[in-house]
C-alpha cells in the first residue's frame, strides 16, 4: 500500500454583488469521482469525530459554514488543518488517520467520498492502522 499525503487546497471563488460560488468537479479539481456525499452538523461542544482511516476511500472535506479542525496522522507526519472557509478543501487520502474537532456552533462539514459506504473499508483501531500503514514504508 502506498502512503500518500493529504493536502489542503483552495478552490476558485466566482463572485459578484449577488454572492459567491465555488465549484468542485470530479477529475477536474477533485482527484476522484464523487460516489457519496454526507455532512456533519450540530456537533456538540468538545466532541471529536472520525477516529479512523480507510483502505481505499479518498475524501474531500469542506466546511461550508463555520469552522473545525482536522487532525491528520499518516504514521510519518502528524498535523492539524483548520477548515474555516468554503473555498478550502482538504483532500484526505485513505492512509490518514483523521479526527475532526473544535467545531464551531454553526459548522457544517461537507464530505465528498470516492467510494460508496463499506464498513470493511474502515480501519477503526489505531494499532491496526499503525500496523497496516507502517508496513508500507
Amino acid at each position: 500500500m502506498k502512503t500518500n499525503n493529504s493536502e489542503l487546497m483552495e478552490i476558485g471563488v466566482l463572485g459578484d454583488e449577488r454572492g459567491n460560488l465555488s465549484v468542485l468537479e470530479s477529475y477536474i479539481n477533485l482527484p476522484f469521482e464523487i460516489k457519496r456525499v454526507f455532512y456533519i452538523y450540530s456537533t456538540k461542544d468538545g466532541v471529536r469525530r472520525g477516529f479512523h482511516a480507510h483502505y481505499k476511500t479518498k475524501q474531500a472535506l469542506i466546511s461550508v459554514a463555520g469552522s473545525c479542525k482536522v487532525s491528520l496522522d499518516n504514521t510519518v507526519r502528524k498535523e492539524d488543518v483548520i477548515l474555516d472557509s468554503p473555498n478550502k478543501v482538504l483532500i484526505l487520502e485513505p492512509n490518514d488517520w483523521h479526527e475532526m474537532y473544535d467545531f464551531s456552533d454553526d459548522c457544517v462539514l461537507l464530505v465528498l467520498a470516492s467510494e460508496l459506504y463499506n464498513s470493511n473499508d474502515y480501519i477503526r483501531d489505531y494499532e491496526e492502522f499503525i500496523k497496516v500503514y507502517s508496513e508500507t514504508k
